[in-house]
């Protein structure tokens, strides 16, 4: 018999229309994996936007399934490049519950999300992380190669 929380008892699925329920658990599990429920909570999609966004090619949004709660979750945009005919995929936003931690549940969501990738014909799945997130670094240091850059929110003057 396998351990409860055993990677391979989880599923992974990708949301798309309909997936309403799974669409809100993974809106509640990264308000508690991030502690931001301001963000992910307080004003959640409307139905006419959810189902355009779940209906859309060019977001991943990725669910790992322990029976029908949400262990995990991953969201990546498809980014189009200018300067060649190719793009790539953005992880947005990848969080794990903490009993599901540590198990393989973030690796697999990333292997699916580039098996998505390859099928898609997109060149690069690409990720950033905070300093000091010494788990995601680690994580993505196993995956891919690390790159030294700087991110800058540019307000919007009203």
């Amino acid at each position: 018999m396998k351990p409860k929380n055993d990677p391979t008892n989880l599923a992974i699925h990708r949301l798309g229309p309909g997936d309403d329920t799974l669409f809100h658990g993974m809106l509640g599990l990264f308000a508690a994996a991030f502690d931001d429920t301001e963000n992910y909570s307080t004003a959640r999609p409307g139905l006419t936007y959810r189902k355009a966004l779940l209906s859309r090619d060019d977001v991943v949004m990725l669910v790992a399934l322990d029976g029908q709660n949400v262990a995990g979750a991953l969201v990546a945009y498809e980014l189009r490049k200018f300067e060649q005919e190719r793009s790539e995929l953005y992880i947005y936003d990848l969080a794990v519950t903490e009993a599901w931690r540590r198990r393989g549940v973030a690796t697999a969501m990333i292997d699916n999300l580039k098996t998505i990738a390859k099928t898609n014909g997109h060149w690069v799945v690409y990720v950033q992380a905070d300093y000091g997130d010494e788990p995601a670094i680690a994580l993505y240091t196993k995956l891919g190669t690390c790159e030294n850059v700087m991110h800058f929110n540019i307000a919007l003057d009203e």
